[in-house]
């Protein structure tokens, strides 16, 4: 099975199979029912939708971030669902860079799925490649009994741990955000500017190429090596605004073969929610 990247070459040839599902998994964050509507203008044959706010994440409540993760037995029953089971392949995909399809990877992973990929470039890549598409609604799919097994990662991790391991030094708390939001400049979507105190930036974008693809791993490992400054992966905690692109960073680690660093799934969003709590600006 794929449990990284795949082509569109391969995912090409590849529909049609029993045992395939592929999940679309376009989001606009400032337009949440843009995803939808491009996927019924427009999708990979095969392919079910997946909104980020009401299936890849739980109920938002004043204590969480924007994307809590959603309850595990609520999040089985929803693979259940759209046909997954231990002899699946699912293929997540999103418009190109990665961001949300990593998501569903990570959350997959979580109740112990390893049989998961994201499409390299997304939908981009495969209209660049001249691939069929369809058009309308998602098709039915039978359900299929979906088993949770032990997490293939290491479990989330809590805002109180969060602060025990950075005032401890025990963890690298590693930003997702763009250079601008993590130093506090330009924020546009949540209401306190800056970053967690002690954390360091590695934008979910420099995981990339110039063509939208994931860089080889031989570069993905040299640059992340870089950000862990010394410190094992496994001491590694990645964030971004809600939980979402913190995923990116976390299949960029795997790609680059450094196994181990955890999410924090609240994230600068949820770190906020207390005014209590410091917040840093700039780069550093």
């Amino acid at each position: 099975m794929h449990t990284t990247l795949i082509d569109c070459p391969t995912l090409s040839a590849m529909l049609g199979t029993a045992d395939l599902v592929i999940v679309d998994c376009r989001f606009d964050l400032t337009r949440p029912e843009w995803g939808g509507q491009a996927f019924r203008d427009g999708h990979i044959p095969g392919a079910g939708y997946a909104h980020l706010d009401r299936d890849l994440s739980g109920a938002v409540t004043t204590a969480t971030g924007r994307h809590p993760l959603p309850d595990p037995d609520v999040l089985a029953e929803h693979f259940a669902c759209r046909g997954i089971d231990g002899r699946v392949q699912v293929v997540a995909y999103d418009q190109g860079s990665g961001a949300c399809a990593a998501r569903l990877w990570w959350l997959l992973r979580w109740l112990g799925h390893a049989g998961t990929a994201v499409l390299d470039g997304g939908f981009e890549a495969w209209c660049h490649a001249g691939l069929p598409m369809r058009t309308g609604a998602a098709g039915s799919r039978a359900p299929r009994a979906f088993q949770r097994h032990l997490p293939i990662d290491a479990a989330p991790v809590s805002t109180a741990e969060i602060v025990d391991g950075l005032r401890d030094r025990t963890l690298r708390l590693i930003d997702a955000r763009g250079a601008d939001r993590f130093a506090g400049q330009n924020e546009v979507i949540d209401p306190v500017a800056g970053h967690v105190p002690g954390a360091v930036n590695h934008p979910f974008a420099d995981n990339l190429g110039p063509d939208g693809r994931f860089l080889q791993a031989a570069e993905l490992r040299a640059r992340w090596l870089r950000t862990l400054g010394g410190h094992s992966p496994a001491d590694a905690v990645s964030m971004c605004g809600s939980g979402v692109t913190a995923c990116h960073n976390l299949f960029a680690l795997e790609l680059a073969g450094l196994t181990g660093a955890r999410l924090y799934p609240g994230s600068w969003s949820e770190w906020i929610r207390d005014s209590g709590r410091p917040v840093a600006t700039g780069s550093g």
